[in-house]
Formats: C-alpha cells, sequence, structure tokens
C-alpha cells in the first residue's frame, strides 16, 4: 500500500521507466549500455515505490501514552525552551528518518488540534541543532486528556521540499491517524510536558503508531 503523496510521483516515474526501457531495447546496440540503463531506471522506481509505502498497522489507542509519530531513530532527548507556543521549558524528543524508513507522519495522541502552522525556511540537514528553528517546517499543537497540550513539527531535511500536513485547528484527531507526509528525508521533534515519563533511550529505533515515546507519571509511585 502506498500514501496518497506520492500516487502522482510513482505514476509519472513508472511512465518514465517505461519509457526508458523500451527506447533502451529498441535504440541502443550496445548490450552492456542498454542493460545498464534499463536496470538503473528499475532500481529508481523500486526505490520510489519504498519511500512512499505506506503500511497498515494496528494502533491499540492510549491516552496514558504518546505514540511514535513516524518511524526512525532518536536523536534527541533533552529539556529546551519552546520558543513559538508555550514559551517554556519542555521535553523535547527528536526522531531522524532516513530515506528508507515510512515517512507518514502518526498523530501521537489523541485529542483536539489547537494549533497547526506551516513555516518556510531552508534545508539544513535533518540532524542539525539549528534545523527544528531555521527548516521548512509545520508546527502542530494537540490538546489531549491526561498529558494536556502536546507539541509536533514535521521538519524537512536537506532533499526536502515539501511538508504535508493534514491538521487542522479545532478538528479532534486520533492516536496513530494519518497526520502527514514528509518528501524525501527529514525528522519529527516531539515537546512534551517535563513530567511526562520518556520510555525511549538515544539512538533507540522506533516505529510510528507502535513505540511508546512517553507515559503518564503515576502519581501512586511518587
Amino acid at each position: 500500500m502506498f500514501h496518497r503523496e506520492g500516487q502522482k510521483i510513482i505514476l509519472l516515474t513508472f511512465f518514465i521507466v517505461s519509457a526508458i526501457v523500451l527506447l533502451a531495447h529498441f535504440y541502443i546496440d550496445l548490450a552492456w549500455l542498454r542493460i545498464l540503463l534499463q536496470i538503473t531506471a528499475i532500481v529508481i522506481l523500486v526505490l520510489i515505490l519504498q519511500f512512499f509505502r505506506n503500511p497498515k498497522r494496528t494502533v491499540v489507542k492510549n491516552f496514558d501514552e504518546i505514540l511514535a509519530p513516524v518511524d526512525g531513530k532518536v536523536v534527541v532527548i533533552e529539556e529546551v525552551e519552546e520558543k513559538e507556543y508555550f514559551n517554556a521549558r519542555r521535553i523535547q524528543v527528536s526522531i531522524f528518518m532516513s530515506p528508507i524508513n515510512v515517512h507518514v507522519t502518526r498523530y501521537a495522541a489523541s485529542g483536539e488540534i489547537k494549533y497547526s502552522k506551516y513555516h518556510p525556511g531552508e534545508y539544513l540537514v535533518a540532524w542539525h541543532p539549528k534545523s527544528s528553528e531555521k527548516n521548512e517546517r509545520t508546527t502542530v499543537v494537540i490538546n489531549t486528556p491526561k498529558f494536556g497540550d502536546i507539541l509536533y513539527r514535521q521538519i524537512a531535511g536537506a532533499m526536502a521540499r515539501r511538508i504535508v500536513n493534514y491538521a487542522e485547528v479545532g478538528e479532534s484527531v486520533q492516536q496513530g491517524d494519518d497526520a502527514g507526509f514528509i518528501k524525501f528525508g527529514s525528522r519529527v521533534d516531539l515537546l512534551l510536558p517535563l513530567e511526562s515519563a520518556i520510555t525511549v533511550k538515544l539512538n533507540q529505533k522506533v516505529i510510528g503508531g507502535k513505540t511508546c515515546i512517553a507515559s503518564v507519571v503515576d502519581k501512586n509511585e511518587e
């Protein structure tokens, strides 16, 4: 199954690859060159298909947990000053997506969208410390029953040129549902309340809609 954001690119690539394979077959006499062009074109098509894949996942919705919004590797866990919406300290958990990861963004929690804004910007590499402030990005805030307001940012990487964000203010969303897509590389930052119990570690690989990023602190255990 492929994400809807990739349909046009997949169709265009398919027609171009088909044309290259046919033209090479009929018009290139050198066998090694003909085969090289055909194999290269097919490999490009396969890479496009795997990039836009959208595997179906059964999400067990849980108000007590924040689930990973994307597939990737945890590259940041730190307390930061969030300056766009909260103007207060928050725990930031950043997940980096390589080109081979699934690039679907999923809602990390169920709740109501309170804020959704697109920011044009630069295209620094996604792991750059300033990418969350300077790169093309979207910021979304969800009001949740247990965590209160949580924020996530879709951040474009050096290769990305388009972020797709489906979140609309006032909309009720469900944990694990499709929240958007980042084309060709990137990362997602989660900004959570300081009292959140972080359940992942640096360099841990996470799966969108499956891996628990944080849980509600049990007051009885404090």
